[in-house]
């Protein structure tokens, strides 16, 4: 079943032509983890950067999505219905990446496995914390003025003052989560660099195949579903 246009279009766009480039460096990984040669810890360091790179192209063109209509991009109308199962304020959960960390590297040292373990309860916590917040803000829109005022609104009973009430209590909403989805992204990012310090390249490598591979075999299962 097609999708229908979702109201960003210059973001649909962007997330095709990007997930066709995440294509192309999850055969690059997969090389990389072969690679026998004296280089390979600077080839797959700048892969790795590359990648990184790519990721972070893909949220700085989500904020300024969000900027635009934050209301869309918590929803993600560019995404399959199975992949939204997965989403959590606008992408995914930082935690996620640890858990498909632990699942593809078998060689961590007992000082990787014990500041990883940190990092995972770390993040867990402020997880928690900003899922709380957006719930809150969330709240607002079902709470008695707001429900009273969206009542008079379908029946044409505003008047002026009431009409700004309303436009300013949307406009506090939207600023409320474009805040907790900067402080997600940022969540996200910091758990990213965090993961870097700590494994080496090789290390890194198969995490990188492991979360590509991932979020590209949910894309493809959702489009069968769909």
């Amino acid at each position: 079943m097609a999708h229908p246009q979702p109201v960003l279009p210059n973001f649909h766009n962007f997330h095709e032509s990007w997930l066709s480039t995440q294509q192309s460096f999850l055969q690059q990984l997969l090389d990389s983890a072969a690679l026998q040669s004296n280089d390979k810890e600077d080839a797959q360091l700048r892969l790795i950067a590359q990648v990184l790179a790519h990721y972070q192209q893909y949220y700085d063109e989500l904020s300024k999505a969000a900027a635009e209509d934050i209301f869309q991009v918590l929803s993600a109308p560019w995404l399959t219905s199975f992949e939204r199962t997965f989403l959590w304020i606008s992408g995914f959960k930082p935690s996620l990446l640890i858990r498909l960390l632990f699942a593809a590297v078998n060689d961590l040292t007992p000082a990787q496995s014990a500041r990883l373990n940190e990092v995972r309860a770390e993040v867990k916590w402020k997880e928690r914390e900003l899922t709380d917040a957006m719930a809150s803000l969330q709240e607002t829109i079902a709470a008695p003025p707001m429900l009273e005022l969206a009542r008079r609104v379908g029946a044409g009973r505003l008047v002026d003052g009431e009409i700004c009430e309303m436009e300013s209590a949307i406009e506090e909403l939207k600023m409320g989560m474009l805040r907790v989805a900067d402080r997600a992204d940022l969540l996200r990012g910091s758990t990213v660099m965090t993961v870097v310090e700590i494994l080496n390249s090789d290390q890194m490598v198969r995490v990188l195949v492991a979360v590509v591979g991932f979020q590209l075999r949910i894309r493809r299962w959702g489009l069968q579903r769909d």
